[in-house]
């Protein structure tokens, strides 16, 4: 499956003082004044101004492009200007949209001092998908230290994107509450949180009402949080509870357990009914994943069967003494649901969050921790004691001494998953990140210099890494790694050991270093960690490269869509092939028709469907490729090269190499972890990736955890790092040659 995790980078443009004017002005065919048109040259991308076709009687921006490009490529349309005049602001920067072919964001950025990100959004988890004009927005508040803001339109894949009605209005002055100060949770406040935080997820994601889809969940979530905290026992829980939910979900009962109370009225008896409908967690109808209520007429008093019975409401045992009744369905006339209250009126805009803020932490666990508690599709795999993680999180979330800490919080909430795609970021930036100048491997119990930058002049191929800022290798490395989701120890590995390599721009990094794992050659070394460094990779032949007479290498984490074409010819000739997928493909699937005369599908993709809290009775909405026999087929002859730094993507290549034993596999498992990601915004600018559906391998066996096995394992030694040899492209050419 492909993944997409977009941040731009800081670009360097003129930047404009005042406010921005709102549409588009310039001479038609031209790129519209203040703007500018970027994308690589792969995509043959336009953005031009147009009369025709407009939404508004004035003129719009049509953006094209007649090639693809590739899973990272995109075409912009952006400008940039003094951030001055909207500092301290809640801003809204909308456009109107329609595609035709290709998918399109929005997109809006603040950056800061020292060319620090700010407040940041660039719709990846609401893509635009429509090809009918639609009105998009996002909405956020402006940094108080804020230098330049830059914003855009984004456009993947080939096809049009008309942009009309573009502005950026202030809606207020950012409101910034004093942060409550952390503190610990008392063990009755702690249950009190958590029964708070279950009920809070059976509202939000369960409960139908007009007023529950309407609510503020981040607002709600961190007054509820405040409120029940001091709870002095169950029954003035239950009094803080009801009162919390009574005017979002009137029928919701909440009462001491053990306890009888009466169905409401309401829920006795009606000529249709509603229910929400979730394909994965979601609110974009535009997504894979993507939930909705929907309606349905009652006959002769009978709720269709794929209808919880609103009479007979879901009931839950919350903890801390009490317990719920939440109807999962509701009865619904033309002016709504029933009863018909008002909507609580939303404030203007919303204050400022920040993970500085007590409240703000604790109500961030929450909405995460329900979204996988009831989104989540591999709980039945990893066996994760959910609820004890909830419990663990809130603790470290309340007395966390700030907004850094907190990040760590999250991150453990998300390693607790054992996904490989699970993390959490600070959508806010924190500064710009920098890189060393080198690669590492763990190989034989130490941390190995794999490359270095050409740059670098004390420090070579095959050195042990001792300690780093005078930790030692081994407890760095585990540091990092308890804070990695993985479903697969390689995964974790490799994961970290990149993370390992990035540092704040402008630092250095002192390591002691053993001369070609020599101890008694020991030496301290201090590196620049800079981002002007271009991130350094393990050294391989060129992207197609004849390896031997007849032998050909192509590297498909390099070769790009607009590059294959012409290494067709060539890979129809050799006689062998080595295909190295040792990261993230750049080609699309289609180059595997070249590989087998029999058509050839993917692996099992089940996108939840989830109508039950708490994983009950989880169905699946399925799905898969088919790819059809191409000509001309490659030669039998040929090997592929793979390892723990394969996923998503790249594990659906491979597995389909697996199932129909295409070719020889050599190096080490995969990183077991497939499916579209999907996101959970979170108060604070903060957000939380995972799996959003559950993949399975051809013949209905587990992949998450698993992986792809190799055919042929190959493990790497110093001795072979130090001599310069990729061991495990040695291997695969020798297989290869063997068979000539």
């Amino acid at each position: 499956m492909r993944r997409v995790l977009l941040l731009f980078p800081a670009l360097i443009l003129c930047a404009q003082n005042g406010l921005m004017p709102s549409g588009f002005d310039g001479p038609v065919g031209a790129v519209p004044i203040g703007w500018h048109a970027y994308s690589p040259p792969t995509m043959a991308f336009q953005a031009k101004l147009t009369d025709q076709g407009c939404k508004s009687e004035k003129p719009c921006v049509v953006m094209t492009s007649e090639k693809p490009g590739g899973a990272q490529e995109f075409g912009n349309l952006m400008r940039s200007f003094d951030a001055a005049p909207y500092r301290g602001k809640h801003v809204r920067f909308h456009a109107a949209v329609r595609v035709e072919g290709a998918r399109a964001q929005l997109w809006f950025r603040v950056d800061r001092p020292d060319r620090s990100m700010g407040f940041f959004d660039n719709m990846q988890d609401r893509p635009i998908l429509t090809a009918s004009w639609r009105d998009y927005e996002i909405v956020g508040d402006v940094d108080p230290d804020g230098q330049a803001i830059a914003l855009g339109v984004i456009q993947f894949g080939a096809g049009k994107v008309m942009v009309d009605d573009v502005s950026l209005a202030i809606l207020g002055d950012s409101i910034t509450e004093a942060p409550e100060a952390a503190r610990a949770l008392t063990p009755r406040a702690l249950d009190n949180e958590i029964a708070f935080a279950k009920l809070l997820g059976y509202v939000r994601h369960f409960h139908p009402s007009d007023q529950a889809a309407a609510t503020d969940w981040d607002d709600f979530a961190i007054a509820g949080a405040r409120s029940v905290e001091n709870a002095a026992d169950a029954a003035a829980l239950a009094a803080k509870l009801t009162a919390l939910f009574e005017p979002i979900a009137p029928t919701v009962r909440v009462m001491l357990t053990g306890t009888h109370v009466e169905v409401p009225a309401e829920l006795r008896a009606g000529t249709k009914v509603t229910r929400w409908s979730h394909l994965g967690y979601g609110g974009n109808p535009q997504s894979i994943y993507h939930s909705e209520r929907v309606t349905a007429d009652v006959a002769d008093g009978k709720v269709p069967k794929d209808y919880a019975d609103p009479a007979k409401p879901f009931e839950a045992n919350l903890g801390a003494g009490v317990s719920c009744l939440v109807p999962l369905s509701l009865y619904v006339d033309d002016s709504g649901t029933l009863p018909h209250i008002s909507t609580p009126e939303k404030a203007p805009h919303p204050t400022r969050r920040t993970g500085d803020d007590r409240g703000t932490r604790l109500a961030g666990v929450m909405l995460a921790w329900n979204v996988l508690e009831h989104f989540y599709p591999y709980f039945d795999v990893v066996k994760t004691d959910w609820p004890a993680e909830l419990r663990r999180a809130l603790s470290d979330a309340a007395v966390a001494p700030g907004s850094k800490a907190y990040l760590v919080t999250l991150r453990k909430l998300a390693a607790a998953l054992h996904d490989g795609h699970a993390n959490a970021y600070a959508t806010n930036g924190g500064g710009p990140a920098g890189t060393l100048p080198l690669t590492w491997d763990w190989v034989e119990g130490q941390l190995v210099i794999t490359r270095v930058a050409s740059t670098v002049k004390d420090v070579a191929r095959g050195d042990v890494v001792l300690a780093i800022a005078g930790k030692p290798a081994a407890a760095a490395l585990a540091e990092t790694e308890s804070l990695s989701s993985g479903a697969t120890p390689q995964w974790i590995r490799s994961r970290s050991l990149r993370e390992m390599t990035s540092c704040a721009n402008t630092s250095t990094i002192a390591l002691r270093i053993a001369s070609g794992g020599d101890t008694a050659q020991l030496r301290d070394v201090t590196l620049d960690c800079s981002r002007a460094l271009t991130p350094t990779q393990e050294e391989r032949p060129g992207k197609i490269a004849e390896l031997a007479p007849g032998i050909l290498y192509i590297d498909l984490d390099r070769v790009t869509q607009e590059e294959w074409p012409a290494a067709l010819p060539r890979l129809a000739e050799a006689r062998g092939i080595v295909f190295d997928l040792r990261g993230y493909p750049k080609l699309s699937p289609n180059f595997l028709q070249h590989l087998s005369t029999e058509p050839l599908k993917s692996a099992q993709w089940h996108v939840p469907m989830v109508a039950w809290p708490d994983h009950r009775d989880f169905t699946y909405k399925d799905s898969n490729w088919t790819l059809t026999p191409e000509k001309p087929q490659f030669t039998s002859n040929r090997v592929f090269l793979t390892g723990g730094g394969a996923i998503s993507y790249a594990e659906s290549v491979m597995g389909i190499i697996e199932a129909y034993k295409l070719a020889d596999i050599v190096g080490g498992p995969t990183a077991g972890t497939n499916g579209n990601i999907n996101f959970i915004k979170l108060p604070g600018s903060y957000q939380i990736v995972f799996t959003g559906m559950k993949v399975l391998k051809h013949d209905g066996s587990q992949h998450h955890g698993v992986g792809i096995q190799p055919t042929v394992p190959v493990q790497r030694t110093r001795a072979g790092i130090a001599a310069g040899k990729d061991e495990v492209l040695d291997r695969g050419l020798e297989l290869v040659k063997s068979r000539m």
